[in-house]
């Protein structure tokens, strides 16, 4: 799994990072420690780990049905066993330069660079855990086993933990010698009080995965979140890119006939008002109405219903937050952090904190969509929503908790968590498996190369924190 890095590669990605920058070294002080090449490989590492929260969620936004195929029996839709080894290889490419990082501002003494890259090595491999279970962790790195052994899923669990940990103890350091480099640093630009936020936000996320596990702690979940985000403006999230940024391509993609980004009939009848009697306005901030003045998805599995070019169904529209020019890829939000507070408060019977998040992580999320003010109040004190402490339900956490993380490959652990509970939440048309997937196929790849340790799995076994 180890590769070669390219420091040209580096070197250019840094300099179109930070623009036309140009240092001449004819002035350097040579008794002035020489900054170790971290900084190159934080900027990789801040894109790629984003990109890959993308790449993720490209696959497993069909199983939500946040999107579904435009076209009959599509494999994403239906659950076929699917080779997904160039997502595969993207996560370990970056934990390998992740893992390179980490060693170099050890060595250097960098303790703000050592604790982001764990940060982001803890978010790689929590997307890994999740997607695959088991995986080559522990050997994965050192060249000397080039068929590393898998480490077993819940073990892989804790490795995140205490990455998290060690990387909050790093960034909380005093005595770091050298400072993270703002334009370097594509995620939280160099601060790491920021960093800080985001390690016990994604500490609470994984604490909050294990709800069907009897030493599930929702007192943990919370005391992480008390040292998590506060602000929209405290979000993890990448808006620089090499080009357009993914899902602005997918709406191009429609608009030159490559069809892509559809989405799913669930997803869209969740927010028109047709499964909770409420319209939500969020949905024309992430997509366009219909040649027919409303709004409608696409079933997954049946495919598209028209030709697919006369807007007869309803897709990732280059105006919306999501798709627009620019829009941010996100890592981890305050609205999700308020769901997972919800979630935490309400299992602990704390149903006035429960309720207040509920509100709260509606009220953030709309705001950072650009909601109108008229019109996200109207949606919160309608009845379906503003049902108040005794009324509050885990489902209407969860209903509002998957609109407002669309896009985010970490609504599929919810889903596996809720047995897909999700009202008028249907298998998917001409579906390959008898239930709901809740795994992913290891990739070919991982098959040929290291086959003798590859897991004997199907896509019905549950991972490890899935099973009660």
């Amino acid at each position: 799994m180890k590769r070669i890095h390219t420091i040209l590669y580096i070197v250019l990605f840094a300099i179109l990072i930070a623009g036309c920058k140009k240092q001449l070294d004819i002035n350097d002080n040579p008794n002035q420690a020489v900054v170790p090449p971290m900084n190159g490989l934080l900027a990789s590492t801040t894109y790629f780990t984003s990109y890959n929260v993308y790449r993720v969620s490209n696959i497993t936004s069909y199983f939500v049905q946040y999107l579904a195929s435009p076209n009959a029996n599509g494999a994403s839709d239906t659950y076929e066993v699917t080779d997904y080894t160039t997502t595969w290889k993207a996560l370990y490419d970056n934990m390998t330069d992740l893992h390179d990082l980490i060693a170099q501002a050890r060595t250097a003494g960098a303790d703000y660079h050592v604790g982001a890259a764990e940060v982001m090595m803890a978010i790689n491999l929590e997307m890994l855990n999740d997607m695959w279970g088991a995986v080559p962790y522990t050997q994965a790195f050192n060249t000397s086993f080039l068929q590393p052994a898998y480490t077993p899923d819940d073990s892989v669990y804790l490795q995140c933990i205490a990455l998290l940990d060690d990387g909050i103890t790093r960034l909380k350091s005093t005595s770091s010698k050298y400072e993270l480099d703002a334009t370097k640093d594509l995620v939280h630009s160099g601060k790491p009080a920021a960093w800080i936020k985001t390690a016990y936000t994604v500490k609470a996320r994984l604490l909050n995965h294990i709800t069907r596990k009897g030493n599930y702690d929702a007192a943990a979940v919370l005391a992480a979140l008390a040292n998590g985000y506060t602000d929209n403006a405290d979000d993890a999230q990448l808006v620089r890119f090499q080009s357009l940024s993914p899902w602005n391509q997918a709406a191009v993609n429609n608009v030159n006939n490559l069809l892509d980004g559809w989405l799913s009939a669930h997803f869209v009848e969740a927010l028109n008002g047709k499964t909770f009697g409420v319209f939500d306005p969020r949905l024309p901030l992430i997509t366009d109405t219909t040649r027919f003045g409303d709004y409608r998805g696409t079933v997954n599995g049946a495919g598209r219903v028209g030709s697919g070019t006369n807007r007869e169904e309803c897709y990732l529209s280059q105006k919306g937050f999501y798709s627009k020019p620019g829009a941010p890829l996100l890592l981890a939000t305050h609205a999700e952090a308020r769901f997972i507070q919800a979630e935490a408060a309400f299992r602990s019977g704390n149903k006035p904190l429960a309720y207040q998040a509920y509100i709260q992580g509606i009220t953030v999320n709309m705001n950072k969509l650009g909601v109108d003010g008229a019109k996200r109040d109207a949606y919160l004190t309608n009845p379906a929503v503003a049902v108040g402490e005794a009324g509050l339900t885990l489902a209407l956490i969860l209903k509002e908790k998957y609109v407002a993380q669309f896009l985010h490959p970490d609504t599929w652990n919810d889903a596996r968590r809720y047995d897909y509970q999700y009202k008028d939440f249907n298998m998917p048309v001409n579906a390959q498996l008898p239930t709901f997937i809740r795994r992913v196929a290891y990739p070919d790849s991982e098959k040929s190369r290291n086959g003798a340790n590859v897991p004997s799995v199907t896509l019905t076994d549950k991972v490890w924190w899935d099973k009660q």
